[in-house]
């Protein structure tokens, strides 16, 4: 009686102190997400962090509004070898879930066996067992619930991961596409100068058999005119090396891509982020993370769960006609069953060493996934203030285009009056064309800010 007292004592210790193994993952308190945006509401009237309305819920239709891109765009979701690999991960992943899932219930296999026997001045003897085996693991400790549950953090950060992965394409695609656009632009403003330096040298030389004007300043006009068809070649070739990885983007050989013009492109104003907090919702980088995080809560409950005994029902029926003593025909129908108790006792040290290493790799997923965090509110908050920063420049850009346009014209008026060389008109001329090299390029940089900062919401999924 005292045996059986002590073996309950025992029972009931085991299951208090396993009480955690069976506890499922939650978030962890010290997981913050406070500030991680800095100074936003300050940037732009636009910008709204205290409302959960935010641009990264938005279908990407909606932010990306050229009919040429969203056929681009859905040509990537469809052919892309990086997102098919990842949707392949799924499959593999829900396949492993239903396979821990399955662990639960008994094994059941056909184990037929038969022999022949012959002694000496003996007739042969014939014996088979037509029999089923089964055997199951009775889950005390959470062994196995800890294995599915780790097995559908697993799966759910293969979904997150395509997430992630589908996300990247989209926005992928559309920077390359308005980075030929802004090339296009470039070319076709480089393309003009081009035409206007030609003219220039023309004037030039005309100017030199007239007397007006020195070789020296010819041989400058003539610099000046192979600079700008020097660069109008490396643009043209930057447009070809975009289209070629675009078109491996989208699983093509490469090619010429069909598209608009800059001008013609409308992008989202009201660049709403939502709070904070929904990022660890909405992102599927932090939600990767969390995951992993989730996937070592499990394994390291599973580590716990490995010092408590295990518990094996085994079971065998069907018929056969040898008992081990002697031959009997017809056969006889037989049963058997069998419940076994292991008690790990010797290797207490290696389960020891499993579970210090489970704690350490807990630990780093969770720091990860802080990390994680932090640097998707960087993503938001350098998207933010480059979108505003690019706002601000591009009216800069636009006044110092007007103010050179102006020079241009009067540096003209002084030249024909003789009150200024035509080295003057030239240097007018670049820096004009250089200011509109810019302000393109600015215009470009603040549609990839809202790019960015709609994959930094988790826009896309």
């Amino acid at each position: 009686m005292k045996t059986r007292n002590i073996f309950y004592l025992m029972c009931a210790t085991a299951f208090l102190s396993s009480c955690h193994i069976y506890k499922a993952y939650e978030r962890p308190e010290e997981i913050n997400a406070d500030g991680i945006y800095r100074d936003a509401v300050s940037l732009t009237d636009t910008l709204a962090v205290s409302d959960t309305t935010t641009i990264g819920n938005l279908p990407w239709q909606e932010v990306f509004k050229d009919p040429q891109l969203q056929a681009l765009i859905e040509e990537g979701l469809a052919n892309n070898v990086d997102l098919q690999a990842a949707i392949l991960r799924v499959e593999e992943a829900k396949v492993m879930l239903t396979s821990a899932r399955l662990s639960f219930l008994p094994s059941i296999n056909l184990a037929p066996q038969g022999a022949i026997t012959k002694m000496e001045n003996t007739d042969y003897v014939k014996s088979y067992t037509a029999a089923a085996a089964a055997s199951w693991e009775i889950d005390l400790f959470g062994k196995l619930l800890n294995a599915s549950r780790g097995q559908k953090a697993a799966y759910l950060q293969s979904q997150y991961t395509q997430q992630a992965v589908r996300s990247q394409i989209i926005c992928g695609i559309a920077n390359a596409y308005y980075t030929l656009l802004m090339l296009d632009r470039q070319v076709e403003i480089t393309t003009e100068t081009v035409g206007i330096y030609k003219e220039n040298v023309r004037a030039m030389e005309a100017m030199k058999i007239a007397g007006m004007t020195t070789e020296a300043a010819v041989a400058q006009t003539r610099a000046v005119y192979h600079q700008v068809s020097a660069s109008l070649i490396d643009l043209k070739r930057q447009v070809r090396e975009v289209e070629n990885s675009l078109s491996v983007l989208l699983a093509r050989a490469p090619q010429q891509i069909e598209r608009g013009t800059l001008d013609g492109q409308v992008m989202p104003e009201n660049l709403v982020t939502g709070v904070p907090l929904q990022l660890l919702e909405n992102r599927p980088d932090v939600k990767v993370a969390e995951m992993t995080l989730a996937s070592a809560y499990y394994t390291t409950n599973q580590a716990r769960a490995a010092f408590y005994p295990g518990l094996n029902i085994t079971a065998t029926a069907g018929w056969t006609n040898g008992s081990g003593v002697q031959v009997a025909n017809p056969g006889q129908f037989m049963f058997q069953a069998l419940a076994s108790l292991a008690q790990p006792i010797f290797n207490n040290g290696k389960l020891v060493a499993n579970l210090k290493v489970s704690k350490a790799e807990e630990e780093i997923a969770r720091m990860n996934y802080q990390q994680t965090i932090l640097e998707a509110g960087q993503e938001v908050s350098d998207a933010l203030h480059l979108y505003d920063a690019t706002n601000n420049r591009l009216i800069e850009d636009k006044a110092q285009i007007e103010q050179l346009e102006k020079a241009v014209v009067y540096t003209k008026s002084l030249f024909q009056s003789g009150d200024a060389s035509y080295l003057e008109i030239l240097t007018a001329q670049q820096s004009l064309l250089s200011a509109q090299l810019t302000e393109v390029s600015d215009n470009v940089q603040r549609m990839q800010a809202v790019i960015t900062l709609y994959s930094a919401l988790g826009g896309g999924r």
